[in-house]
Order: structure tokens, then C-alpha cells, then sequence
């Protein structure tokens, strides 16, 4: 009776086993490549969180083409005036498994970097509430600096932000435009959703203390322009939660919905009298995750705010567009189609 299933379980693990062999085996090719192409190693360091008595550090090893001395390209690299096409964030190759050196202060830690090259690990130390540094150093890289936001233990408000189509202007809900915007189009081509930086650095200042975590379903090789386009749109600082394509440890594919709700779960563990105030939009599965988190978490959430899409793009999207009937939930809840709009409802919550 059970022979069939078990057969399928066998034929499924043995060509996840292949899956996995060829992965590494394409990326064992791009490395030598790389390599032959003179791409250089290179540790590049995100900006961290934590609390008074442990930090979490987040940061990748590639290999990367730098590019030549003296060069228009390597001055506006410099002075991070880059307008690079998205596909060119794609063309590193993560160097896989290698050791990497934490030092904060007088706290030196090492970590091995996973599949994807992604350093994602939790230092045990000693903090006063503000910004510290932590250096990263893989072997064979210079040294590079990453910030990181020590949280007061008093703090009892933050702030969880989407990207796509919630700060960023990208269109996913079209597949054609998406692709286009995320591989073909120049970064500083890229939109900034109207209102919403206005709005988030209101928040921050009203809310000096607040943390922002910036949490995406987009790809760590999007980090840096993702970065960039924050800074020069003068959204606030804030960590990058960002996930890879492709085959996990025990998944084909990661699930961008799984990895905001992991990610939810443990900034609720990690802060547990934090209230998060959630902003994302209707596009995709953000109403869906924030209502999730909330039945669950109603007292860690001070509101949700969604940036609606057109009815066309919610459709094109894979769903439906809200009313924004939520009368039964215990976490109030706003729309709007911009940041100002926002902004004026949330000042009705005693949030601005």
C-alpha cells in the first residue's frame, strides 16, 4: 500500500540531490570563470540591528569585477554616483562556505558565509543604545565596515517596511515591466513611490528611537542598488531583509511569503514589547502576511498601512484589491494610494 508514495518521496529526494550537485557545479564553472576573468573577492557589509546584549551582522562574499583605475566608473563608484543596469547586480558569484572575521570592538568572532556567500549571524556582546560598527573581513577581501542600530530596551516602537511597489516604484504585479525594471533598467531611472519617504523620516522623527527594517521578497544581489536608491531618496537608515532565488537546503525555491513571516516572527521574539507599525501594499501577499502576524501578534502591532494599487494591477498581480474592511481586526488598519494619504490617517492614530 505505501510503496508508491514511498517511491515518489525516493525519486523526489534523489533529484533534489541532483538539483543540488548541479547547482554546485554551475557555480563551481562561474567561479573558475570568474576567476579567469580576473573578478576579484570581495566582502560587502549590510547594516545590522540588535539589542544591548547581542547584534545581528549581515553581510555576503563574491567574486566581483571591479572596475579599471582611473576609470569614469570607479570615480562614480567612489563616490557612490553609480548608475548601473539591474542585470550588471546579477553577474557576481557568491563564494560559497568561506570563513568570515566579525570584529566589534574588542569582540572578534568568526562565521562561515552559506551556499549564496550570505553572512547572517547573531554576535553576543555588550552595547550602548545608538549606532556601532562591526569590520567583516573574508580571506582575501579588504576589510569593509557595516553599521549597526543597537536598540534602547525601552524602545517600543518600529517600523517594518516592503520595498517593491510600496517605497519603490517597480510594477511587479506586470511580469514583462518587472523583469525589465529589475534587469534592464539604470538604478537611477528607478521611482520613489510619492510621499513615502516624507513619510517614513516623519515617523523617525517622531520616533527617534524607532528602528526601520526594510523587509523584501527581493534578491540580495539588489542589496547595494537597493541601498543606494534608499539613501538618495532620503528614506531613512534601516536594515535589509532580503532573500535569494533558487534551491534551499530543503526547498526548490524559497517562498518570499515564508521568509516575511520568519522574519516577523523573530524581530517579534527578538523584541517582545516592541509594536511594529507594518507598511506594505495590496499588490501581492503583504495584506495577507501583516493580517497573519496580527491575529497572532495583535499586541506587538500598532498599525498596518497598505499602499494601494490599482485594481488592474492587483489583478495582474495574482489577487484581488482590499476595501480596506477590517472592522474585526484588532490592529487598526489604513490605506492610501500615497504617503500623504497615509500620513493623515496615521496622525488620527496618535502615530505622527
Amino acid at each position: 500500500m505505501d510503496r508508491a508514495p514511498q517511491k515518489s518521496s525516493l525519486a523526489g529526494n534523489r533529484a533534489f540531490r541532483l538539483a543540488h550537485w548541479l547547482s554546485d557545479g554551475v557555480n563551481g564553472v562561474r567561479l573558475q570563470l570568474a576567476k579567469r576573468w580576473n573578478f576579484v573577492p570581495k566582502t560587502i557589509a549590510y547594516q545590522g540591528y540588535g539589542s544591548t546584549e547581542w547584534v545581528r551582522v549581515l553581510g555576503r562574499v563574491l567574486l566581483t569585477k571591479e572596475p579599471a583605475p582611473g576609470s569614469r566608473a570607479e570615480h562614480a563608484a567612489r563616490n557612490g554616483n553609480q548608475n548601473v543596469r539591474g542585470w550588471r547586480a546579477f553577474t557576481s558569484v557568491p563564494v560559497q562556505f568561506t570563513d568570515v572575521q566579525v570584529t566589534i570592538e574588542d569582540v572578534v568572532t568568526t562565521v562561515k558565509a552559506d551556499r549564496g556567500g550570505l553572512i547572517d549571524t547573531v554576535v553576543d556582546i555588550r552595547l550602548s543604545p545608538g549606532w556601532h560598527t562591526a569590520v567583516l573581513r573574508a580571506e582575501g577581501t579588504e576589510p569593509v565596515e557595516a553599521l549597526i542600530q543597537v536598540i534602547a530596551p525601552d524602545t517600543t516602537f518600529g517600523i517594518v517596511s516592503d520595498i517593491d511597489d510600496t517605497v519603490m516604484v517597480t510594477a511587479l504585479p506586470r511580469p514583462f515591466l518587472a523583469l525589465w525594471n529589475t534587469f534592464v533598467l539604470s538604478e537611477r531611472a528607478r521611482m520613489a513611490t510619492p510621499g513615502m519617504a516624507v513619510l517614513l523620516d516623519r515617523l523617525t522623527v517622531e520616533h527617534p528611537e524607532a528602528p526601520v527594517i526594510y523587509l523584501s521578497t527581493g534578491p540580495w544581489n539588489a542589496a547595494p542598488t537597493l541601498a543606494r536608491f534608499l539613501g538618495r531618496n532620503m528614506y531613512p537608515a534601516g536594515a535589509l531583509l532580503l532573500t535569494d532565488w533558487g534551491l534551499t537546503q530543503d526547498r526548490w525555491f524559497r517562498s518570499g511569503q515564508e521568509h516575511k513571516h520568519r522574519n516577523l516572527e523573530r524581530l517579534a521574539e527578538e523584541f517582545p514589547d516592541m509594536r511594529w507599525l507594518l507598511i506594505g501594499d495590496n499588490g501581492q501577499h503583504d495584506e495577507q502576511i501583516y493580517s497573519g502576524f496580527a491575529q497572532e501578534h495583535s499586541d506587538k502591532v500598532a498599525a498596518i498601512a497598505i499602499r494601494q494599487l490599482s485594481v488592474s494591477e492587483a489583478v495582474f498581480a495574482g489577487g484581488h484589491s482590499e476595501d480596506g474592511d477590517h472592522s474585526a481586526s484588532a490592529v487598526p488598519w489604513i490605506y492610501s494610494t500615497d504617503g500623504a494619504g497615509m500620513a493623515k490617517q496615521l496622525k488620527s492614530l496618535d502615530l505622527l
